[in-house]
């Protein structure tokens, strides 16, 4: 149960870094190797974060044996390719958000991995956030009554051209693929699976969501009213409601370190509850747990939920009209 698990990163971007900084802060986990395209970026980033173990190649990475699990942290259209490539060397896998590109992706990844029995987690790193646990606890507790409601906005001006991934098809860009499955997974978190989905957005030269709103329907009959933009600085909260009060997350509200209770009553509390880190540790730890527990997937995040949820962005992306490459072969 104290086993050390052993980490290599794939990829050497800005998220790979964060990553890097966060794995330090994480019991029980040692970051061993990274792979880079090319062995200079590969050997930059273990100069720089202390991995004695570098590859100049993903594949390199993959079969390596001192590693346990690893982190997927390319562009989304290579998450399907680099998990696959893993799965089918044995190893263990944090796939980060979006988990692929469509549900077709998403549905081969898991039945690789349940196939081979083999752990695959998606990274979306604010499940498991302190204050957002918190603020789970509270909802399912009954104080703000049942559920009904969720509203959420994620947005800031993105300040980068066109051949940028946020905004490159070709790298899977767009608002809701990079900031959309913040507010979509999380009213999920709290309200239950999605029943029903429907998007409006603005297309962008280069074909890609710059932003885009969207109203979903949970099997519970809740509702949940979202947005995202790569066009503006928005508040990034995120409210719960019931019939007896709500609770918001504040802004930041994907990493937020501070949360609001108001009832109906009058009652009113602001509660901080600090992050470790830099907010990354919380994930990884779940994936040291479940690895040392022997289990396949987490029970904060599961397989069968990401899968419906690259769904409902399928469903989305079709309604405002954005198509990728990989969408073809569906």
């Amino acid at each position: 149960m104290d086993k050390v698990i052993r980490w290599g990163i794939l990829g050497t971007g800005k998220i790979a870094k964060a990553m890097a900084e966060g794995l330090r802060d994480t019991a029980g986990a040692e970051l061993v190797a990274v792979a880079s395209r090319t062995l200079d970026g590969a050997a930059s980033f273990a100069a720089a974060y202390g991995v004695p173990r570098r590859h100049a190649s993903y594949q390199a990475l993959a079969d390596d044996p001192e590693v346990d699990v690893i982190y997927i942290a390319t562009p989304h259209p290579m998450h399907h390719e680099n998990a696959i490539m893993c799965l089918n060397a044995g190893k263990a896998l944090l796939v980060e958000k979006s988990f692929t590109v469509n549900r077709r992706e998403a549905e081969e990844v898991v039945a690789l991995a349940r196939a081979k029995k083999l752990f695959v987690m998606e990274a979306m790193w604010s499940r498991f956030m302190p204050a957002i646990v918190e603020a789970k606890r509270i909802v399912d507790s009954g104080e703000i009554g049942t559920p009904a409601s969720v509203s959420a906005d994620f947005g800031f001006a993105a300040d980068v051209g066109p051949e940028h991934r946020m905004f490159n098809p070709a790298l899977g860009g767009g608002s809701l693929l990079d900031l959309g499955i913040y507010p979509l997974s999380l009213s999920a978190f709290f309200l239950g699976p999605v029943a029903a989905a429907h998007a409006v957005g603005e297309l962008g030269a280069t074909g890609v969501d710059v932003q885009a709103s969207f109203a979903l329907k949970h099997e519970s009959g809740a509702v949940a009213s979202c947005s995202s933009s790569l066009r503006a600085r928005t508040p990034c909260e995120l409210t719960i409601s019931g019939d007896k009060g709500f609770v918001r997350l504040n802004s930041r509200f994907h990493y937020t370190e501070s949360l609001t209770v108001e009832l109906a009553d009058g009652g009113k509390r602001e509660l901080r509850i600090p992050r470790s880190g830099n907010g990354y540790p919380h994930e990884a730890a779940e994936v040291v747990r479940c690895l040392r527990a022997g289990l396949l997937e987490s029970p904060v995040m599961p397989l069968d939920e990401s899968v419906a949820l690259m769904g409902i962005l399928d469903t989305m992306r079709a309604q405002i009209g954005v198509r990728y490459s990989a969408d073809a072969a569906q």
